[in-house]
């Protein structure tokens, strides 16, 4: 295994003679770019993030020593490597090598370079989300059309699991205060079943669910067990192809941010809240009415501190 001396000796010979490997794009670019997959687990984050912050060190260790210093087992470096397209952890070392080569050559200010900031990186990556939700918003007929079926359907169901609960929960919390039956539903299997069924039974007439990555088995199970109750599924989530994707009549794809360990929601919350915008326009005199009567209440029982 090659020392950091002779890697930093490496690209000096290099650099003295040819062009740096990979100086197309920066080093933590590079990295980035291999490493962006939304269907990374967790644990695979981590050791992409250790990676990124310690490539002119770690593209040089072996897959025992990488494990340790990350603390995951060996066989996860096995399946990191290939869930980032390699055919095993020699080939992904390669491939760093390369990369930790450019950045010894660069110097001082190509390792600053790579070890910028990852918040930062995170938040870019999702004011990119959110950009491409401004543009699907320039023809926000179908967000209307849906935001009315939605306010129509009593009982209105909201269905998240997972990963996908804080979502559903905001979302049903708020559109209790302008829909006079909101039915949560937060876990899978015969809950989920039984509550889909009572819906349709008691006049529902459409789930609105969200599925956020990685994507449930319990999701895709209680989309299928919906639409053949007769229920109508809208989708908010990811891609807008897949299995849980397939069970859908309306589907609203927005990305996540999948820069951190745990995904971040910015452009499914901003979808969520403009659902919710459409429902109280969908029935304004119903809206306002239930608004002022909740605003009753909570000063009733003084809900909320005063400012």
């Amino acid at each position: 295994m090659p020392s950091l001396q002779q890697a930093r000796a490496q690209a000096s010979a290099i650099t003295s003679g040819k062009s740096v490997p990979e100086a197309e794009a920066a080093p933590t670019s590079q990295l980035r770019a291999l490493f962006d997959r939304p269907r990374l687990s967790p644990g695979q984050r981590r050791i992409a993030q250790y990676l990124i912050e310690h490539i002119t060190e770690a593209a040089f260790l072996s897959i025992t020593d990488l494990a340790e210093r990350v603390g995951v087992s060996q066989p996860s470096v096995t399946r990191f490597a290939a869930a980032v397209g390699f055919s095993g952890y020699p080939a992904l070392r390669e491939k760093l090598q390369s990369i930790a080569l450019g950045t010894l050559a660069g110097g001082p200010a190509a390792a600053e370079e790579n070890r910028g900031n990852e918040l930062q990186a995170a938040v870019d990556a999702e004011i990119e989300n959110l950009e491409n939700l401004r543009r699907d918003f320039a023809d926000p007929d179908q967000l209307i059309d849906v935001g009315r079926e939605l306010s129509a359907s009593t009982p209105l169901t909201v269905l998240g699991v997972r990963i996908s609960v804080s979502l559903a929960e905001y979302f049903a919390y708020a559109a209790r205060r302008v829909h006079p039956d909101v039915r949560l539903v937060t876990l899978g299997g015969s809950v989920a079943y039984d509550a889909l069924l009572q819906s349709r039974e008691a006049g529902g007439t459409w789930v609105l669910a969200f599925s956020m990555p990685r994507h449930a088995q319990e999701t895709l199970t209680a989309l299928r067990v919906a639409r053949s109750a007769g229920l109508k599924v809208a989708l908010i989530t990811d891609l807008a192809l897949g299995a849980v994707a397939d069970e859908a009549d309306v589907v609203f794809a927005t990305g996540t941010g999948s820069r951190l360990v745990f995904d971040s929601y910015a452009a499914p919350g901003v979808m969520a809240a403009a659902l919710l915008q459409a429902m109280t326009d969908a029935d304004p005199e119903r809206t306002q009415a239930r608004l002022e009567e909740y605003e009753q209440i909570s000063e009733q029982h003084q809900f909320f501190l005063r400012d």
